[in-house]
């Protein structure tokens, strides 16, 4: 980790850095640029600075196993979309019911997420669009991974993944997912996204809001 390069400042040097990466994207017709809330959409909001395109929030709720809720049986995303894992829903024994009760409870907390960040305006839409999804980090890939899935359903023309630091199995996994995955950091000695990071403070709700109305 030595080098200043081999490190981000903070999220705002990291969605520039990235912008950089994704220069063939500047100016593009039928292209947006999608945060992860929160520390997503500060790198996001860079980008699209950077590269000229319309900034908006994905919010992406895992439906969880009841008891089990690290396991997901599927995900919820911003623009109504479900997605259902039916090995998972098959092998955890999950029968209708639970799913519908899962599935409306998390559908109220994303909803309230879409209140607080997007008041009454309208999801940018992305059917037939190239869709950038943006996160300052991760390690595993899988909130990532449920973003991508979520997407898919919605059509987008194609999904361009691009994070900060991500470690280089989860670039891999991530690749056999979306379209294209840009990563600016790949280290082997991972640790957490935040140790990549000189300034990895907590995104604030507010921070988010002001970032998507263009007053960040």
């Amino acid at each position: 980790m030595g080098r200043e390069r081999d490190r981000f400042r903070d999220r705002g040097d990291a969605g520039r850095r990235l912008g950089e990466r994704l220069s063939t994207y500047r100016h593009a017709p039928d292209t947006v640029v999608l945060g992860l809330p929160r520390g997503g959409v500060p790198v996001a909001a860079e980008i699209a600075k950077t590269l000229d395109l319309p900034l908006d929030v994905l919010i992406v709720r895992k439906l969880g196993v009841p008891g089990y809720e690290e396991v997901a049986f599927g995900a919820i995303a911003s623009g109504g979309t479900t997605v259902l894992n039916t090995d998972v829903i098959r092998s955890a024994g999950v029968d209708d019911a639970t799913i519908e009760r899962v599935t409306a409870d998390q559908t109220l907390v994303l909803q309230r997420r879409e209140t607080i960040y997007r008041g009454d305006r309208p999801p940018l839409e992305v059917a037939d669009r190239t869709v950038i999804v943006v996160d300052d980090g991760t390690a595993t890939g899988a909130t990532m991974r449920v973003a991508v899935d979520a997407l898919r359903s919605a059509q987008p023309a194609r999904i361009v993944v691009a994070v900060g630091v991500a470690p280089p199995d989860t670039v891999r996994r991530l690749r056999s997912t979306a379209d294209e995955v840009v990563a600016i950091l790949t280290p082997r000695n991972f640790m957490a996204v935040g140790a990549w990071y000189d300034d990895f403070a907590q995104t604030t709700d507010e921070e988010v809001v002001a970032l998507l109305t263009g007053g960040g």
